[in-house]
């Protein structure tokens, strides 16, 4: 199977699409509907993703051009007081929305879609990365920590949540003659 994955464009249907494969698996994953305190990101994806320069949604598509997964990084928005000694809109941009339908699960594409996300904070100039999951979702944590992360704050609560980051290595990757070889410089 080839899988697809491209940013999301600004197409009204695909934007409808991608928003009902949030929900469908937000319900999935976590059990509940649109709640308008956490949902604004999915409801205004354009003012999240698709408008600002430095932020983007990544969709993969299958060979029937279904949504199968996604990923949104964009500018850290969060005010937690906690942490706000750590992070900056700034210098800090923060994953969103990573879902894998289950039938794509266990062969690296939520790893890949991470790999696209991280290389585009890179490239935007982001020097970490944030995002906050939960413990009680099968396998994330050990994902997140497998991807790099660190927990830079156990929130203690009743959704589990964990707030992790990691500073994003930056890479000098220059051409070498003709013959295609890259030298990277530490």
């Amino acid at each position: 199977m080839n899988v697809e994955i491209r940013p999301m464009s600004n197409n009204p249907n695909e934007i409808v699409n991608v928003q009902k494969f949030l929900f469908k698996m937000i319900k999935k994953e976590f059990g509940y509907d649109y709640v308008p305190e956490w949902h604004q990101d999915i409801v205004k994806i354009e003012e999240y993703y698709i408008n600002p320069i430095n932020n983007s949604f990544f969709i993969a598509y299958d060979d029937n051009g279904e949504i199968i997964a996604t990923i949104g990084i964009r500018a850290y928005d969060k005010d937690f007081p906690e942490l706000r000694h750590l992070y900056s809109k700034d210098t800090t941009s923060s994953i969103w929305r990573l879902f894998v339908d289950e039938r794509f699960r266990r062969c690296g594409l939520a790893s890949k879609m991470f790999s696209i996300a991280e290389n585009f904070a890179n490239e935007a100039g982001y020097d970490k990365i944030y995002l906050h999951t939960h413990k009680n979702l099968d396998g994330a944590l050990e994902f997140w920590t497998k991807m790099g992360f660190v927990v830079a704050l156990d929130a203690n609560d009743e959704l589990e949540t964990v707030h992790m980051d990691k500073e994003i290595q930056k890479l000098d990757i220059s051409q070498l003659s003709n013959d295609f070889s890259y030298a990277i410089y530490l």
